[in-house]
């Protein structure tokens, strides 16, 4: 019997699936094989559904919160769901980091078409400080809808 022959008969059923199992977790992490080769998941290309390619946001709510939000660092961007996630930053003169997620859900320029989430390392922020941060970014969705011709 060669050596190899051997050793594949001399191993048990449990050493034979943990070897199998060790195999698909080592590729499983490949890039070949559908990983993410080491990139952060903000920039791995995500599966997309049939018939998702249209993007159901409203253009003007997306560019103000980014307008708005601009002191924050962006982790994530998902035009498809409209969700935007900001990391920890410090606005201009303040003390405080904040991170956001904002939510764009309709395509309509309204104020029920827009969710942020603003907190701080702490927990989250006063209800007064977000409302302000919505407020902010709808004046800012309505300066730019004005400003290109769409009114």
């Amino acid at each position: 019997m060669s050596g190899a022959a051997s050793l594949k008969a001399g191993m048990s059923a449990g050493a034979k699936a943990a070897a199998l199992l060790a195999a698909a977790l080592t590729l499983s992490g490949c890039a070949l094989f559908g990983g993410s080769g080491g990139q952060p998941a903000a920039v791995t290309q995500a599966v997309r559904t049939p018939g998702a390619e249209r993007v159901a946001v409203n253009r003007y709510l997306w560019s103000a919160s980014l307008d708005v939000l601009s002191f924050l660092p962006i982790e994530s961007v998902d035009p498809f769901t409209g969700v935007i996630v900001f990391g920890y930053g410090v606005p201009p003169g303040g003390s405080t980091a904040y991170r956001a997620t904002v939510h764009i859900q309709d395509p309509a320029l309204d104020a029920r078409s827009l969710n942020v989430a603003l907190a701080t390392s702490s927990g989250p922020v006063a209800a007064e400080t977000q409302v302000a941060i919505e407020d902010a970014i709808l004046t800012r969705a309505r300066q730019l809808r004005v400003a290109d011709g769409a009114l």
